[in-house]
């Protein structure tokens, strides 16, 4: 607890610290270490060695456990690519891919699991729902038998890429093993503000938060703060609110491609300290 010029209390907050390591480096080691320099406890898991999740076998999820934690870290979040697929992929076998997923999970100690919500291709994103529905429903079940939590990821151009078809999955699957995971830069790059336009409605579900901005413009990628993504109004929401989850960085500041993004250890250093003075203004505490 801190204190105001006039002596009254100011609370402050707890955020758990994280960050998409293969952002960083292919080598799980080099991406233990540096997010260990960055003052993280814990790494979200895309890919190793440069094999997505969904592709390592059982002997590189156990070698990438030894690793994380030989590091002394945790793992907050399995970012799978499940979900990033064309709508006419079928549901049993989106479900088949998320088993494996959920199988890394429960290797890697974690209960999240990042998804995506399908892309339509050249249809209207509207005329695809009933697909949409069935397949998060499935998947969710799926999840929920084991214990894990989906985090639906508002990833541009799939259906859930606007607030009000984010809210539609949320609302239409209603169960607490689906939630939201919040990305501000994804929202900028369809053209949506973040707070103005997508907070309030997408609040009551958050339960992870992504840090990216980009600049509604250009689209471009940058640092937290330097764009049009409201990081720091959404911040302070989120600690008004009491939010007290992780937050993981993911800053896509040297290249971004279809499965993902890369910074380079350098960049992604960039992308924790602007990170990091958002985090001290707002009175959040980053362990």
């Amino acid at each position: 607890m801190s204190m105001t010029a006039n002596s009254e209390p100011v609370a402050v907050c707890e955020w758990a610290l994280s960050g998409f390591g293969d952002e960083i480096s292919a080598d799980p080691v080099v991406q233990c270490a540096v997010l260990l320099a960055l003052g993280a406890r814990h790494i979200e898991v895309r890919s190793a060695w440069d094999v997505n999740v969904v592709d390592l076998s059982a002997h590189q999820l156990g070698d990438l456990r030894r690793v994380i934690d030989e590091a002394g870290l945790g793992v907050s979040a399995i970012a799978s690519p499940i979900g990033k697929v064309d709508i006419g992929v079928s549901v049993a076998s989106e479900v088949e891919r998320l088993e494996r997923v959920l199988d890394a999970a429960e290797t890697l100690g974690t209960t999240y699991v990042r998804i995506f919500s399908f892309y339509p291709g050249e249809r209207d994103p509207d005329s695809i729902r009933d697909g949409v529905m069935e397949r998060m429903i499935a998947l969710t079940n799926a999840a929920a038998s084991r214990g894990i939590t989906l985090l639906h990821e508002n990833e541009k151009h799939i259906f859930g890429d606007i607030p009000r078809r984010v809210v539609d999955i949320l609302q239409t699957v209603n169960s607490p093993f689906l939630r939201a995971a919040w990305d501000s830069a994804n929202f900028v790059q369809v053209g949506v503000r973040p707070y103005a336009e997508a907070f309030e409605s997408i609040a009551p579900y958050i339960e992870y938060l992504q840090i990216k901005d980009a600049l509604m413009k250009t689209a471009e990628v940058v640092p937290a703060g330097a764009g049009d993504g409201d990081v720091p109004r959404v911040v302070q929401a989120l600690r008004e609110s009491g939010y007290t989850g992780f937050v993981s960085l993911e800053p896509h500041l040297s290249a971004a491609f279809s499965t993902g993004g890369f910074s380079g250890p350098e960049s992604f250093g960039v992308a924790a300290r602007a990170f990091a003075e958002i985090a001290a203004a707002e009175r959040v505490v980053l362990r």
